[in-house]
């Protein structure tokens, strides 16, 4: 498989690692957006969230936990993120958590800063998608 993030779990990249369980993995971000950036990931490739299965999940979402109380140690506040497939952004096709240390003076604002088209739905737009989800 060619995913670099394979190769940082099998040792074939090296990588600044940050903490390791037996199913999951973080560590430095090679290309941070501010200092101290880091990635978690399953070592077991899966594409999206919801591919991975419940004792991995469990593991990895316990691993964000504790490497967020570490990011906050860096600045008091951790942005915590994922792109869950190629059109929410996901640049490489292997779960990964972004761990992102922020401050006030970072530039980044509020995730409602990152859409400049944002719909207005109106109530049977917005009860329709409601049903959709609930099913």
């Amino acid at each position: 498989m060619d995913c670099i993030f394979c190769k940082i779990v099998h040792g074939e990249i090296p990588s600044k690692k940050i903490l390791e369980t037996g199913k999951s993995l973080a560590f430095l971000d090679a290309f941070p957006v501010t200092a101290g950036h880091c990635l978690v990931i399953p070592r077991n490739h899966y594409e999206k969230v919801q591919d991975i299965p419940s004792e991995e999940n469990k593991d990895l979402f316990e691993t964000v936990r504790m490497v967020t109380s570490k990011i906050d140690q860096l600045t008091g506040a951790t942005l915590i993120a994922i792109h869950n497939g190629k059109q929410s952004g996901q640049e490489v096709p292997h779960v990964h958590v972004h761990l992102i240390p922020r401050s006030k003076n970072d530039s980044a604002g509020p995730v409602h800063s990152m859409f400049q088209n944002t719909p207005k739905p109106d109530n049977k737009t917005t009860e329709e998608i409601f049903k959709k989800l609930i099913m």
